[in-house]
């Protein structure tokens, strides 16, 4: 269905426990009963990443960009907006410099000098819809491996794009990747850790929210290009969000059958289950995290052996973190090279930030490695709230 207008609302938690799904009802229940339902199409997303000023409501193709919304505003956007194409300059971000209401996110300062690839899902498609998916390129990276590419191939791919592992560590994937396809065993095993300890971080809860079927695309290429058949995703149980909508998505990517048993009629199996995390902190390194989906007390262990040796149930066990899989379809479509291209010479491609605290534009960011923290901090993130001096930062 060819629908003239989308109205994108965001369904992250955050947005969520701000009332953005009664929104969404509302303004599907006006269009309703103006019989709009056929021309206009409303869709929860994922985490636009201006969290600061949620609940938000883009219109598109009109990239309307409207914060801190109430589901009283809902007969305002259908009325106004909707029908008469009208804007609503009183939902419209106000520039805190200029004071200016800015119509457009592309023109705020939160978004210019981001560049969304981990992210780039998140806030345009409906999450629990594998058709949308499909529609920005999902799983086409998942078709290009299993019929164009061998295992080391892929692995040479992963290599050439320098990508460093994103949970912390930063330790090459593509290296990490060898070195589980050059292990042979009965078993090999792909862990997606998405155990996110670290104080003020929702990158990873983001992602799973609102582009689950990246991360599953992602890990079943890596099982492929490093011959295992079991995934296992950690996730510390807080997230029930991003838990459901995980569930859902692999639910959808079996029926299309993108997971499962002979993936793409390709003769390759693989297929994923969720274990369940209890918020310990220390449970985000590799080795305690195996612990304790083995059922022991979660505490790590000197290394070697490796994981990629002897990890899960001693056999060889890749893993990586949520927002490193979530970059791996992109690497695939778009070469190692491009990616290499993005970011710095001994760190390629970007990084999603957590920008929480007393600073004036809190949210998710995403930026090319090697943007200083003045840039994420000031220009990005707005400054320091109130006017107030800059006195320290976290990172992590």
């Amino acid at each position: 269905m060819a629908y003239k207008k989308h109205v994108l609302i965001c369904g992250g938690t955050g947005c969520l426990s701000s009332k953005s799904g009664e929104i969404a009802e509302n303004i599907k229940n006006l269009l309703a009963e103006k019989g709009l339902s056929e021309e206009i199409q409303v869709v929860k997303t994922g985490c636009f990443g201006f969290c600061e000023k949620g609940p938000i409501v883009k219109i598109i193709p009109d990239n309307t960009f409207y914060v801190e919304v109430k589901p009283e505003d809902a007969a305002r956007i259908v009325e106004e907006d909707l029908i008469k194409g009208k804007k609503i300059e009183t939902l419209l971000f106000r520039d805190p410099v200029t004071k200016k209401r800015i119509e457009d996110s592309d023109h705020m300062d939160f978004y210019k000098k981001q560049q969304r690839i981990a992210l780039r899902n998140c806030g345009l498609i409906d999450p629990e819809n594998i058709n949308e998916y499909f529609g920005n390129r999902g799983y086409q990276a998942l078709g290009k491996v299993l019929t164009e590419m061998t295992q080391q191939e892929v692995v040479d791919e992963m290599k050439l794009s320098g990508l460093r592992g994103r949970g912390g560590g930063g330790f090459p994937t593509g290296l990490k990747w060898q070195f589980a396809l050059n292990n042979d065993a009965d078993q090999k095993y792909v862990v997606c850790n998405a155990d996110e300890g670290d104080p003020g971080a929702f990158m990873d809860r983001s992602i799973l929210e609102g582009d689950a079927h990246s991360v599953i695309e992602a890990m079943t290429i890596c099982g492929y290009a490093t011959g295992a058949t079991k995934g296992l995703v950690y996730i510390r149980a807080e997230y029930p969000l991003a838990i459901n909508r995980l569930r859902k998505a692999m639910a959808q990517s079996k029926e299309y059958g993108m997971l499962g048993t002979n993936i793409l009629n390709s003769g390759f199996d693989f297929d994923i289950e969720i274990k369940y995390g209890a918020g310990a902190f220390v449970c985000g390194e590799e080795t305690a995290l195996i612990h304790s989906m083995e059922g022991e007390r979660g505490e790590p262990t000197s290394k070697p052996p490796f994981p990629a040796e002897s990890g899960y149930w001693g056999k060889p066990t890749n893993v990586n973190n949520v927002e490193t899989f979530a970059n791996i379809p992109e690497i695939i479509l778009n070469g190692g090279e491009w990616y290499r291209g993005i970011g710095t010479e001994k760190s390629p491609g970007t990084k999603v930030f957590a920008l929480a605290g007393k600073i004036n534009n809190v949210g998710l960011v995403e930026v090319p490695m090697g943007t200083t923290l003045r840039e994420v901090i000031f220009e990005i993130g707005g400054g320091i709230r109130n006017g107030k001096k800059f006195k320290a930062v976290q990172t992590g």
